[in-house]
């Protein structure tokens, strides 16, 4: 009987690694490139959508605390992966990880998770930008009527703009990375601009009554419509208090999900080892800071209570909040607007680049169809990959509302961190003497502290998520048991036999590259 556990040998990783052939990705990217990707994919809906949803149903002013323990579990599990893209610098990122630490059912479980991280990621903020797009097209007296930019659980049709940016970032990914990059950086400058300009001119603004109460108390008043109908309630435990500062930590988890991506690119980039965790642990830096300062203006403007109702900010808060609170800068609500547009641009493509790449390496291992690996003649990416992601995000973010692809977003990234965060450790104590470029700081084998706190912290978040989110994950997670003991173990290489371990000299030449400078 086939064991479901076995792991992928790391000498086979690394040769992989190495490997410049035709079927592997060309590697043109910098320092620079990867720190850019990352904050490309950081800021953007977490930061202009979820602030203010996370405000308005779980941490009222404190949204700022909810982002610093999102970032303290998110700087345990940055460590853990930076260990390991600097040691095994190969596209897949968690699930190459766990491959190699704890075995094939695992990596397909994670791989699996990372769907809903990388794709419906993507479809979330193709949502979001859908939403900025019909506020800027408001300035110039237009809008694309409702029909046509919501999906049919919100009375429409299908969300075309958000379908057709999915369309237009796919299409660039398939021309080529370096080129995606270049793109990505120019957006990352303008948005990163456009977010330090709020806040330096929001600050005057800021009424520190907006902040008291700083927490949510727990018999706090429910929020009420125009109608006298009760819209957001305040009772359960992860909705006030130090709980709600926990429930809006999982709510703001899906803005932090940009710095894992960057390990999705490990085997593009031209000095692994030194790169990659400048790339995750820089970018991770740069955008805690930013969303800290941007929670603390933003429920300074504009009460807390007021994103809670949909009539007055819940879409589109932060051009809401400019405009009623913020007199004779009427131009920066327009200004942010079309930076927010450019910076969900960048977040789209950074997630639809990291979908592909877990999807290139579960088909090099049997585990997805034989496509998903397959790489344009010139181009040297896997269109094939980019073009059913095309149709299946697409088609997401047409036809589903964005709150629920949001937090199923933060279900599958939370499980990710958690799996790295053990596989660190599982790592330091099967392989110790493995070169490693950059290890993450208490970690080793017998007292694994950053590893565990890592897993407890983002363990934690995932308990504090909606109880439908959480039915809705653990039923998207089932139909991946299935279709794993279907298709999956039956066509998996390992199962198989085909190992393709690299020559001595080959791995020799690879262990030589990566020892620490």
């Amino acid at each position: 009987m086939a064991n479901i556990f076995a792991k992928k040998p790391l000498a086979q990783l690394l040769g992989e690694a190495n490997s410049s052939g035709e079927g592997s990705l060309k590697r043109t990217l910098g320092a620079g490139n990867l720190v850019a990707l990352g904050v490309g994919a950081i800021i953007g809906a977490g930061l202009f959508v979820r602030t203010a949803a996370a405000a308005a149903q779980a941490s009222g002013p404190g949204v700022t605390l909810a982002f610093i323990v999102a970032a303290i579990g998110c700087a345990f599990a940055g460590l853990c992966y930076a260990e390991f893209a600097a040691m095994i610098p190969i596209a897949g990122s968690a699930y190459t990880y766990a491959y190699t630490t704890m075995g094939e059912f695992v990596a397909w479980v994670i791989g699996w998770a990372l769907i809903m991280e990388y794709a419906l990621g993507a479809a979330t903020v193709a949502i979001a930008w859908s939403e900025y797009l019909n506020k800027l097209l408001e300035v110039f007296g237009t809008e694309i009527p409702f029909s046509l930019s919501h999906s049919p659980r919100e009375g429409g049709i299908l969300n075309l703009p958000a379908l057709l940016i999915v369309v237009a970032l796919s299409l660039l990914l398939i021309k080529g990375t370096q080129e995606s990059a270049t793109f990505n950086a120019i957006i990352v400058v303008v948005k990163v601009a456009i977010v330090l300009i709020f806040i330096a001119v929001g600050w005057q603004f800021v009424d520190p009554a907006n902040h008291t109460p700083y927490l949510i108390p727990e018999n706090a008043e429910p929020v009420k419509n125009a109608a006298g109908e009760v819209i957001r309630k305040y009772t359960d435990w992860n909705k006030h208090g130090w709980g709600g500062i926990l429930g809006g930590a999982a709510i703001v988890f899906f803005a932090f999900i940009g710095f894992d991506a960057v390990s999705t690119a490990a085997q593009e980039a031209k000095n692994p080892k030194r790169d990659m965790p400048i790339g995750i642990l820089g970018s991770l830096a740069v955008c805690t800071v930013l969303y800290i300062l941007f929670g603390h203006v933003l429920t300074g403007v504009a009460n807390w209570r007021e994103f809670a109702d949909p009539s007055k900010g819940g879409e589109a808060s932060v051009a809401y909040a400019i405009r009623e609170h913020m007199p004779g800068f009427e131009w920066l609500s327009t200004a942010v607007t079309v930076a927010i547009l450019a910076g969900f641009s960048s977040v789209i493509l950074v997630m639809l680049m990291g979908q592909s790449r877990v999807f290139f390496s579960m088909a090099n291992d049997g585990l997805m169809p034989k496509a998903f690996s397959d790489l344009h003649p010139r181009f040297r990416t896997p269109y094939k990959s980019n073009l059913v992601l095309l149709v299946f995000v697409g088609a997401f973010a047409a036809f589903v509302p964005g709150s629920l692809a949001g937090d199923l977003t933060s279900f599958g990234t939370l499980l990710a961190f958690v799996l790295v965060s053990v596989g660190v450790w599982l790592m330091r104590r099967t392989d110790p003497q493995q070169p490693r470029p950059f290890r993450s700081p208490l970690s080793s084998a017998s007292f694994p502290l950053v590893p565990f706190l890592g897993a407890a912290v983002c363990l934690g978040m995932i308990a504090a998520l909606d109880g439908n989110t959480l039915k809705l994950a653990l039923g998207w997670m089932l139909l991946g048991f299935v279709i794993y003991f279907i298709y999956g173990k039956q066509n998996s290489k390992l199962q198989r036999g085909i190992v393709v371990v690299p020559t001595e000299m080959e791995e020799q030449a690879f262990i030589d590259q990566e020892k620490p400078v």
